[in-house]
């Protein structure tokens, strides 16, 4: 660990900080949003009206662009990336690092006579073919097998990042498999389009397309550059592995919604404002609970277009962070002892007619249409919780889930009280449950404030999957992680459901049943059997987890076993029926996710391994030295009867010293050979199972050293 002369020379830079402020291009953020972006104005400008109009049905219909049209949008798009200033670009996509790629081409070409051109057509706009043995395929590839397809995706418009324009792909290996998180969020998209729109005829035959929305808030920790340089572990796992809890942390709760720091909001004034610039909706930005936290959130988006944007604002975070003598720290638990961060998904469904299917409607007619979509989602997280939990697996977010700030393990639904009792008179038939509640005013009986209207649900922050009036807030997600991982298992199970519903009502209409009759029915019977996935309670007790027992509800508390859930068939059999993830893209994900789970744990546990024997070790060696010179000098001055009771508490020390230095080095010991047998497994499952149980415990044991001792 770093000694105290670099701990204080680290804090004194700190204090020395003053905030850098960059003036944004305007005022107004309207002058300049999405100025860096190849939207729909900039494509009407730099685009012929066939090219555009091929571009707009791309979007809007899912029509192929064939290369000829392919040829002028490149033409148009480098002409406006270069008026930006651009002289390169690259092909941007998700691999599954879970980070997003970039490999930079200059629009450069020579040509005959010692010239040359700018050169952008159709064929480098439409493929590019990054090394794709350097990237997790879970055996999909051969390592010596290097082809793999980058191929653009219209639906998420081109931006410039500095000089470079960047074209958002998917990322495909050159059989066809998915290499990436793009991949398979669209094709869950689309399965969940069809199936959504097949229920909406039953009530509205002008709705032709149902839109996946997502609205994410984005949580994070902000340290000094000084800070981070001084914390070795936290530069190479992301979270300190050692350390000393604050005499001051959270306890007060005086962070949260506090008063923004001014370095602080310096920083997110110019990350805010290059994340504006390149279209991206940030609103919203505000203290977290914890010391240091934050978060910020954009309006919803559609929900391709929301995931790349957060993928994107994390790297503009990042950068942007270090020009301001920052870091940022987007690990699930970067601090034991103060709250982590995670990335609350709020998710709903929207019609091409306007209308959001998860709003309460204002008349019971209409009401049965949201019921319908309402009750579809809750049996579908019903009948597939263990799904939805591997999705959001990771050994960050192990350290998370289950803890004071985040959803336990466990998944379940809260609806809140008017909801509950909706459903609750369905499922009993009482007359009248379909009618809509209004909102009621909340008494305060205090003159002056105008009528505070209270909402039909409560929030319950304890909840992995909660209904919050309009949208469900899927909690549980980590903030390192990329959101299209939870949300295409969620598309894909919420359409799964919605297919079942519509042909179990179908079954009920070919019988005789009236339309509506035949729709309540089947949703009364799908609140029975969903039933034991909504709880409305505390999350975090103890009496909820031998409830969700009970229940039959699972608690799969680590990474490696959450995973399981992927090798079972029926899962296999949900991925392949949706047409959204074969059986190979499966067990291929499910082997890198294991294989990942690893790496960070061997990362963590050979660095805890290397600070303890070459930091702490010597450091507090050299510490009990300068005791032990004391007490001879105490002894040389006072003479050994009045030395003896006057180093009483050096020798206490010393001695205390002594023994937490043998455990610590026995424990280090024996996690670097848990550790080393680890290793030798070849079985990707069994080697993570080690890791979780042999080499993790070892990571968060906290009797090695004395509390008093500040690492």
């Amino acid at each position: 660990m770093p000694t105290p002369h670099i701990r204080a020379k680290a804090l004194s830079t700190v204090l020395e900080r003053r905030p850098k402020h960059t003036e944004a291009p305007s005022h107004r953020i309207s002058e300049f949003f999405g100025s860096n972006v190849f939207n729909e104005e900039a494509m009407r400008m730099f685009l012929t009206e066939d090219a555009w109009y091929g571009v707009r049905q791309a979007i809007n219909e899912g029509n192929r662009i064939d290369r000829k049209l392919a040829d002028q949008v490149a033409s148009g798009m480098k002409e406006w990336a270069a008026s930006k200033g651009a002289t390169h670009y690259t092909h941007w996509f998700q691999p599954l690092t879970g980070t997003s790629a970039e490999k930079h081409d200059a629009f450069f070409e020579p040509i005959s006579g010692g010239r040359s051109i700018e050169r952008f057509d159709g064929g480098m706009l439409v493929q590019q073919e990054p090394d794709a043995s350097s990237f997790p395929s879970g055996g999909i590839r051969n390592t010596f097998e290097a082809r793999g397809y980058s191929a653009w995706d219209p639906s998420s418009p081109a931006f410039v990042i500095g000089r470079t324009l960047c074209v958002p792909t998917i990322f495909i290996s050159y059989t066809g498999e998915a290499l990436d998180f793009k991949m398979p969020l669209l094709r869950a998209i689309k399965a969940v389009d069809e199936a959504a729109t097949a229920v909406c005829q039953y009530f509205d035959k002008d709705v032709t397309k149902v839109t996946c929305t997502l609205g994410w808030e984005q949580e994070y920790f902000l340290i000094d550059e000084a800070l981070y340089y001084a914390r070795p572990d936290i530069m190479l796992s992301g979270r300190a592995l050692f350390g000393h809890s604050p005499a001051k942390g959270q306890q007060l709760e005086d962070h949260y919604f506090g008063s923004i720091p001014e370095r602080a909001v310096a920083f997110m004034r110019d990350f805010e404002t290059e994340a504006l610039k390149l279209g991206i909706p940030v609103k919203t930005r505000h203290n977290e609970v914890a010391p240091n936290q934050f978060e910020c959130a954009p309006v919803f988006e559609e929900l391709n277009l929301a995931v790349d944007h957060n993928m994107l604002l994390m790297d503009v975070m990042e950068k942007t962070a270090r020009k301001h003598d920052f870091r940022v720290l987007l690990h699930e638990k970067p601090y034991a002892g103060v709250n982590g961060s995670g990335k609350h998904n709020n998710w709903s469904l929207a019609t091409n007619t306007g209308k959001n299917l998860l709003r309460p409607a204002k008349t019971p007619k209409e009401n049965i249409q949201f019921l319908a979509f309402f009750v579809n989602t809750i049996k579908a997280i019903h009948s597939h919780a263990d799904v939805l939990r591997a999705s959001i697996a990771s050994a960050n977010n192990d350290h998370r889930l289950g803890a004071n700030e985040a959803p336990p393990a466990i998944i379940s639904v809260f609806i809140g009280d008017y909801l509950t009792k909706l459903l609750d008179g369905l499922e009993k038939n009482i007359k009248g449950a379909m009618s809509p509640a209004s909102k009621t005013e909340l008494k305060l009986d205090i003159g002056r404030i105008p009528p505070v209207m209270l909402d039909n649900t409560d929030r319950n922050r304890t909840s992995p999957f909660a209904f919050t009036g309009n949208k469900f807030e899927f909690r549980a997600v980590g903030s390192s992680a990329n959101c299209a991982a939870s949300m295409t298992v969620l598309n894909t199970i919420v359409a799964f459901q919605l297919r079942e519903f519509k042909r179990t009502v179908d079954a009920l209409i070919m019988k005789g049943v009236k339309k509506d009759e035949a729709i309540l029915r089947v949703i009364r019977d799908l609140i029975v059997e969903s039933k034991a996935i909504r709880f409305e309670g505390n999350g975090y007790g103890e009496e909820w987890r031998a409830e969700a027992k009970k229940r039959g509800l699972s608690n799969i508390q680590d990474t490696p076993r959450a995973l399981d859930v992927w090798e079972r068939k029926e899962t296999k059999k949900l991925f392949a029926e949706m047409g959204v993830l074969s059986e190979v893209e499966l067990e291929a994900r499910h082997e890198i996710e294991l294989h990942s789970y690893v790496l960070k744990l061997q990362i963590e546990s050979r660095v805890a391994g290397d600070l303890a024997v070459n930091h702490i070790i010597p450091a507090a060696i050299n510490y009990q030295n300068r005791l032990i010179e004391n007490v001879r000098g105490l002894k040389e001055v006072l003479g050994p009867e009045k030395s003896k009771k006057a180093g009483a508490t050096q020798l206490e020390l010393i001695e205390e010293i002594s023994e937490h230095l043998g455990k610590l080095k026995s424990l280090t010991d024996a996690m670097i050979e848990a550790r080393k047998q680890a290793n030798t497994i070849e079985d990707h499952r069994e080697k993570a199972i080690a890791y979780c149980d042999k080499v993790k415990p070892y990571l968060d044991r906290s009797d090695t050293m004395p509390t008093s001792w500040n690492c």
